[in-house]
């Protein structure tokens, strides 16, 4: 009986019911526009997205911000989502974005169209986003598909916040998978307890077949120092734009710890072994 009890305590937690559900429809999927149901992360911050992008809703009670958009394939879902988490779509105000790639922002104006809430950008983000100019810079500029263009509210700078009611975002820019990535941090609290979250946007170094790093020092530099600065972040959950860069399905099935405060470094050092790679590989 006393080792039938040990063996209770030591038992993993049964992933939550929504959990659950999102792993049973995207067994075996993981496209950018594979519709998902939602699931809460953490207090009042869910994923609305699809199987394979991470699309955030931040709940409020003076209304919700939505980071990212997937594609516009994936609106629809995104918006039923909303809905199945018995919020009104016309109460999304915001939208924030990670970075202007057709799989991150390719819904944007779709959901802004479905919502009425407004966009807030990087002067960078906004070149692409709204007057549809690719950044000269960007490694994926060759194989870029163009997002459909949505105007931008505001211009966003590093450092400054971003506020709905008694929600407080901090926006990070954070160039180097692309010139306009931008990264967000803020506070969520559950059953008393809060933690800093932050949506650390992609760091890995994707480009188009004729691209080399090695030739572009300048821009491997700054993805360096992005990748530093996501590493410094203060962080105990870590999110990223494609859920599988931060393992997020094992995370909230409770395999792996959804609370790390070592997520933002880890997520980091994973990025910059990669980056390592790429450039050894390209030296030979």
């Amino acid at each position: 009986m006393i080792v039938a009890a040990l063996l209770a305590v030591a038992a993993p937690l049964a992933p939550p019911a929504d959990v659950a559900a999102r792993a049973r429809q995207c067994a075996g999927k993981d496209g950018w526009s594979d519709p998902a149901p939602p699931v809460r992360i953490y207090g009042n911050v869910y994923d609305i997205g699809t199987c394979g992008i991470t699309v955030l809703l931040i709940a409020g009670p003076k209304g919700h911000i939505v980071i990212d958009a997937a594609t516009a394939e994936a609106v629809p879902s995104i918006v039923a989502n909303i809905r199945k988490l018995g919020f009104r779509p016309q109460d999304v105000k915001l939208l924030l974005m990670s970075h202007s790639h057709i799989d991150h922002a390719g819904g944007l104006a779709a959901l802004r169209r479905a919502t009425g809430a407004t966009l807030l950008a990087s002067a960078a983000a906004r070149e692409v986003v709204e007057r549809g100019r690719f950044a000269a810079d960007d490694p994926q500029r060759d194989i870029l598909s163009p997002v459909e263009r949505v105007p931008a509210a505001g211009i966003l700078t590093d450092g400054q916040p971003v506020t709905l009611g008694p929600l407080r975002l901090t926006a990070h820019l954070t160039p180097g998978h692309s010139p306009d990535g931008m990264s967000w941090s803020w506070r969520s609290c559950e059953g008393g307890t809060c933690r800093t979250i932050v949506f650390a946007d992609s760091l890995s170094a994707v480009s188009s077949d004729a691209y080399r790093f090695r030739d572009h020092p300048a821009y491997v530099a700054r993805l360096r120092q992005t990748i530093a600065r996501v590493a410094a972040l203060p962080c105990d959950i870590v999110l990223t734009p494609h859920p599988g860069a931060s393992d997020m399905a094992e995370r909230l099935a409770r395999t792996k710890p959804l609370v790390d405060r070592n997520g933002c470094r880890a997520y980091a050092a994973a990025a910059t072994q990669r980056l390592d790679q790429r450039m050894a590989d390209e030296a030979r």
